[in-house]
């Protein structure tokens, strides 16, 4: 009896010193599982993720217009180059989008202290003013990584030959050209 019971201990042993790891081989199928759960997960989020910075887009080009409103009603011009005081002293014709961020920022007690810029590097948002050349309209835009975003939806595009653009680059066409999405809002 005492030799059953002793082969019986034994075993047991056997068993747990089976229990106590992991191979590798199942490791490496764990981190392949988790692998491609992750690029799966990853490849889903791309198309929100672009949705996600158009959206931010819209919005920093809607906050843009509220700062240059308030530019506005303490000039009664849009910017145009910066003027050294930072006060207003007359439109003074020059159109990109780091002059307008100048002017917007250093201009005393309009309260714009930043103006954002595309989420996405290597971007840019786009600015110029009225043709006439007397600040009294402006033209901002943004690309669009979708051309099929709901924002296109009854979007009534403006014609940018009647704005003077600085920036480099700046689109061609508001609204979706070959593929492209711009976005502008004017006034």
């Amino acid at each position: 009896m005492v030799y059953l019971n002793k082969g019986r201990k034994d075993k047991r042993i056997m068993q747990r010193k089976k229990q106590q790891g992991f191979t590798l081989i199942e490791i490496l199928i764990v981190v392949a599982i988790i692998a491609i759960l992750a690029s799966v997960v990853l490849i889903g989020l791309g198309p929100t993720q672009r949705a996600g910075r158009d959206a931010r887009r819209l919005s920093d080009l809607r906050e843009v217009q509220t700062g240059l409103e308030l530019y506005y009603n303490k000039c009664g011009y849009y910017p145009g180059n910066p003027v050294a005081s930072g006060a207003c002293t007359g439109f003074v014709s020059g159109n990109t989008w780091a002059d307008m961020t100048k002017a917007l920022t250093e201009t005393p007690d309009i309260g714009v202290n930043t103006v954002p810029n595309d989420p996405t590097a290597g971007h840019t948002y786009y600015y110029g003013t009225d043709v006439a050349g007397d600040g009294t309209g402006y033209l901002i835009a943004a690309t669009l990584e979708d051309p099929n975003n709901g924002a296109f939806t009854n979007y009534s595009a403006p014609t940018m030959s009647a704005y003077t653009m600085g920036d480099e680059l700046a689109p061609a066409n508001c609204g979706v050209t070959g593929g492209v999405g711009v976005y502008c809002l004017t006034l």
